[in-house]
């Protein structure tokens, strides 16, 4: 289990404003979810009870869906 919460992100979690980190050749790239409200892009995925999917924002609180 990773130190922190804000490491060991390595699968794309898909969302509103995606960034695109350069990868190694051959390997797929990466996509970062960032917070529409601070920018950050310490966000975590959230299963609703519904079977929905959020996210939260671990550096402000922000969530969204």
């Amino acid at each position: 289990m990773p130190a922190s919460i804000h490491e060991g992100h390595d699968h794309p979690l898909g969302v509103a404003e995606p960034r695109t980190e350069a990868a190694p050749p051959g390997s797929p790239s990466r996509t970062l979810i960032t917070c529409p409200s601070c920018g950050s892009a310490h966000v975590a995925q959230v299963l609703g009870d519904n079977g929905g999917i959020s996210y939260v924002c671990t550096a402000c609180g922000h969530s969204w869906s």
